[in-house]
């Protein structure tokens, strides 16, 4: 599968770079994805700590709330994903600094104020703290991210990774792909199926998927559609089918439909990655439905080649079909 995407992650140029970590959801993932959390607070704040909990806790497999002491991250490390200090900054750094081993294997850590004002990822940016500071965002919480590919606006390997349901094998690689990744030289992800053996170099990343291959729900729209209607029209979509949203692997869509707001919050309440294509691979992948955008603006029809483009085996399981007026979805194996 040739693969290009419109979100963010670095090179590990900034805070990431000797430090972070996470979940390890299989023997070789890359863990950036924090299913368990705990957050520390001082007794004074539980009331803010019971609040992040009600907030969030929809979102992940577990959240616990634990006292601070002076040894408690020592006490708890290895045993979460990810920690949420509750406190001063200082503190946290101060506490956590000496227990930082391997960027790889060490719990993610995220600061956040009594007021949730702002959530702020002190290490493993890319291994569950910029995840759950962006979920602290949608209790009002601004999330300070300093990961070099978030200023810089692109997605690295990483989330890439995620977005496609896959986890990196050998992590060490990333630093040399996601440098590719700001420089923009690193190209789409590159689709390898078996049985095949394959001989890379240390800047090779390799993803490996983490399920059985899917569907993928190709999607164009107007400007400015609502993130109900695009997830009505993905529902409709397969409900002609053999599939349902349990077998979606991810969205697919175009580059200049990339920061469609609608799109991004349907795709995040669904816990769906979105990939965009750039115009020059969805020229290589047409479908077979003429479409007004090719006359208008010379862009093929986004729905059904994002849908062709992003499948294992390039294939249309259905056609485009617009709902609402609004979104136009066709779906892709």
């Amino acid at each position: 599968m040739s693969t290009d995407t419109n979100d963010t992650t670095d090179a590990d140029a900034s805070n990431d770079s000797d430090d972070s970590g996470g979940h390890c959801s299989t023997p070789d993932s890359d863990g950036e994805v924090a299913d368990d959390i705990a957050i520390i607070s001082f007794e004074r704040k539980w009331d803010t700590a019971e609040e992040i909990k009600e907030g969030i806790g929809d979102r992940y497999d577990s959240i616990d709330l634990i006292e601070y002491e002076g040894d408690v991250f020592e006490q708890h490390w290895g045993e979460y994903d990810c920690f949420v200090g509750l406190m001063a900054s200082g503190i946290v750094m101060r506490k956590t600094a000496g227990l930082l081993d391997d960027k790889w294997e060490d719990p993610a850590v995220v600061v956040v104020d009594e007021e949730l004002t702002w959530a702020i990822p002190i290490t493993g940016g890319h291994h569950g703290a910029n995840q759950v500071a962006d979920d602290l965002a949608s209790m009002g919480a601004v999330p300070a991210m300093t990961t070099a590919s978030e200023a810089a606006d692109k997605q690295g390997v990483e989330k890439q990774a995620k977005a496609l349901d896959s986890h990196v094998v050998n992590g060490d690689s990333t630093v040399a792909t996601n440098l590719a990744v700001l420089d923009d030289e690193l190209g789409p992800v590159e689709r390898l199926d078996g049985p095949k053996a394959v001989m890379v170099g240390d800047d090779v990343t390799v993803l490996k998927r983490n399920t059985d291959d899917g569907v993928v729900l190709g999607t164009g729209s107007v400007s400015g559609a609502k993130k109900g209607q695009f997830i009505e029209a993905w529902e409709s979509a397969l409900e002609g089918t053999d599939y349902d949203m349990g077998d979606v692997e991810f969205v697919a869509t175009g580059t200049r439909k990339e920061e469609e707001e609608g799109l991004l919050e349907a795709a995040a309440e669904l816990d769906l990655g979105v990939v965009s294509f750039e115009k020059e691979t969805l020229e290589e992948f047409e479908g077979p439905t003429p479409s007004r955008s090719k006359e208008l603006i010379g862009w093929p029809g986004i729905s059904e080649a994002s849908a062709i483009a992003g499948g294992r085996e390039h294939e249309l399981v259905a056609e485009k079909e617009r709902y609402d007026e609004a979104v136009t979805v066709a779906i892709g194996r």
